[in-house]
């Protein structure tokens, strides 16, 4: 899916869901819930891609495979906090979108953690 069609494929959801708006809501968010999956699915293979040439940058770097394991699943971590916000957002609940946003948050930050310290203990054996 390029990024026509998946502009396309919102732009008729959202046309879709307002018409239900006014009579059925929840066939609305229905309707949206459906459409982002699809959209979600048809990024899935751009982020095979990704992956792939994470992992060939990775190889001439000679970085460490666990790093690009952890910024994989930040990517991933991110990417469903969003999704999910959205579609709490849509629904009408901010609370819970806020909510999802805060953990995605403090899911990254304790994914980052370990990676800190390595960075810490390497300008540290630099300045002894």
């Amino acid at each position: 899916m390029n990024m026509l069609q998946a502009g396309i494929i919102g732009v008729a959801g959202a046309l879709l869901a307002v018409q239900f708006k006014s009579g059925k809501a929840e066939y609305g968010i229905y309707i949206s819930i459906a459409l982002s999956l699809l959209i979600f699915f048809g990024i899935l293979r751009h982020l095979e891609t990704i992956i792939r040439m994470v992992q060939i940058i990775g190889a001439y770097i000679s970085m460490d495979t666990v790093y690009i394991g952890t910024l994989l699943k930040m990517l991933g971590i991110t990417y469903i906090a969003e999704f999910s916000s959205s579609i709490c957002k849509d629904a009408g609940y901010q609370t819970i979108a806020g909510q999802i946003e805060i953990f995605g948050k403090l899911a990254v930050l304790v994914l980052c953690l370990p990676i800190l310290m390595a960075l810490l203990d390497a300008v540290k054996g630099f300045l002894s």
